[in-house]
């Protein structure tokens, strides 16, 4: 197989397809055509900076903050900030060393620890992040009903499917540039939100008389209970808070592994959108949950997810109690275009995912079908199908479904952090073992780091619906969207062990991982 290679350019890294590794199926791409490296610089950089910044943390926040308070938000938050920029060290550090195109992280599970876990992994990433499309739809959904729109749902739905796979089903480049335009509106809304939090902090509302200061820390105050009183329920609360406040970080340090492989030097970019993903986290993510406990009490009516009430985001709720007339339409006509640009990096993941899937030999050969533009179509097409969910707003209020695809996705990223965490120790373990090789991207935290979040990832997973076996809320859909993740990627592991037999072993030994392979490629 041919390396993809431009001097010109100064593209370099390997093709999936071109490694012989022995945990690879090779495949003959001749009558498919392959993926291009067409993602500039400034595209990585920014879909790294805003790619995976979706509703989850405009709209999902809302409900969070009503449930644990704006203490124990702010608190999860921080916790979960230091857990994700742990996979994402590991995972670019070990990505960076041997960046492979059309890979995801189901690759790397393959070749470093066995083809069980790859196969699984590769998997759980095409249905998950295929669920994803049908949950920024809905999200879209919740935010278009704040204008209480008289279109029937269904065909907002229909807009946001056609608008999302007709993206996807463009060349890359144009892929790579509309994520960067919409990553750019994020940022600048986000900043410009934040800026507003400060004025509002300092009583520079309409409708305030003096220093808002942390008055909504008072009052309703900084931590609630939640289904038992005194400290049960705050300990149930907090807990509770931070599961949730897990979602809008769900699969973002997947997305930089996913665009690595159309990257123009993934090796050198890699390691700057790491960086620029630490600044996210703090920026974005803690500046967001801090300012919303500033400017919105955790008591409003409006946050509680629940039926027709679930009309605006925390942000939009503090602007009103503000009494600034207009925008909160403006924030919320944001917001619907992170819907767009989320369910688009969805899309493209789970697509790449089920491409990896039928390069390694692992999926039908029909996926691995591509355009002369490197647009693998087939895969695009069949990941689409997941967007039909969507239309389960049809029959059920826009809220219910929203919940639903937040559990089942939860659960299905703790499982991949969790297989993160296992792919970059199995990693670690070979390059010690055969003689530590330079690698590109060193991160202060490893390998340490990837063994504290392996153990709390693994509790984070089985604690994801905890709150089912309480009096009065366990239900059918509650415990099965809570837990269907655990069984479906165990059904999948063990399913391809039996298979396979004693061909695979349980995880390949450090000094038989092949980590040099594909090295000669890499200039």
């Amino acid at each position: 197989m041919a390396i993809e290679h431009d001097e010109k350019k100064g593209q370099h890294g390997t093709d999936i397809a071109s490694t012989a590794s022995a945990d690879i199926v090779p495949i003959d791409m001749s009558e498919h055509g392959t993926m291009k490296r067409a993602l500039k610089p400034r595209h990585s950089q920014m879909i790294a900076l805003g790619g995976c910044v979706g509703t989850g943390l405009f709209v999902g926040t809302g409900a969070t903050l009503a449930l644990g308070g704006p203490a124990f938000l702010l608190t999860a938050f921080i916790v979960l900030v230091f857990l994700v920029y742990i996979i994402v060290t590991a995972i670019v550090e070990m990505v960076a060393y041997l960046p492979v195109g059309g890979a995801s992280l189901s690759y790397y599970g393959t070749r470093y620890v066995s083809k069980s876990l790859g196969f699984a992994m590769g998997w759980l990433y095409v249905y998950s992040l295929g669920i994803l499309v049908p949950y920024e739809i809905t999200a879209g959904a919740l935010v278009i009903d704040y204008w209480d729109s008289p279109v029937n749902v269904a065909v907002w739905i229909t807009v946001f499917m056609v608008l999302i796979v007709g993206l996807n089903l463009l060349p890359v480049e144009y892929y790579g540039e509309s994520e960067f335009w919409f990553s750019t509106i994020k940022v600048f809304t986000i900043v410009g939100l934040l800026i507003l939090s400060i004025v509002l902090f300092w009583g520079g509302g309409p409708k305030q008389s003096g220093i808002l200061g942390f008055h909504y820390w008072k009052d309703p105050g900084p931590i609630n209970t939640w289904l038992v009183d005194g400290a049960g329920g705050r300990l149930v609360a907090f807990v509770r808070t931070l599961v949730l406040s897990a979602f809008p970080f769900t699969f973002s340090p997947e997305l930089l592994i996913a665009t690595s492989g159309e990257m123009q030097n993934p090796r050198k970019d890699l390691g700057k959108a790491a960086n620029r993903f630490v600044l996210r986290l703090i920026v974005f993510y803690l500046g967001t949950v801090l300012a919303i406990g500033v400017i919105c009490p955790s008591s409003d009516e409006d946050l509680v997810s629940s039926g027709s009430n679930a009309k605006a985001s925390a942000f939009v709720v503090g602007i009103k109690h503000a009494g600034i007339h207009g925008l909160g339409s403006v924030v919320n006509a944001a917001i619907l275009t992170t819907a767009w640009s989320a369910g688009n990096a969805y899309l493209y993941m789970s697509s790449r995912a089920l491409y990896a899937l039928a390069i390694s030999g692992q999926a039908p050969k029909i996926f691995l079908r591509c355009t002369n533009r490197g647009v693998p179509y087939a895969a695009v097409l069949a990941c689409s199908s997941f967007g039909v969910l969507a239309y389960l707003n049809c029959a059920s209020s826009s809220s219910t479904v929203f919940t639903w695809f937040v559990n089942i996705t939860n659960t299905s990223a703790f499982i991949s952090w969790v297989c993160c965490c296992i792919v970059y120790l199995r990693f670690r373990s070979a390059y010690n073992t055969q003689g530590k090789p330079e690698l590109p991207y060193r991160s202060w935290t490893q390998p340490y780091g990837a063994w504290f979040a392996l153990f709390f990832f693994i509790l984070l997973t089985l604690i994801n619906g905890f709150n089912v076996f309480f009096p009065g809320q366990l239900s059918a859909s509650s415990f099965f969207t809570a837990y269907i993740g655990i069984p479906a990627f165990m059904v999948t592991y063990v399913g391809h062990k039996l298979l396979k037999g004693r061909s695979d072993p349980l995880w390949i030994t450090s000094d038989e991982i092949n980590i040099w392979e594909g090295l000669e490629n890499i200039h």
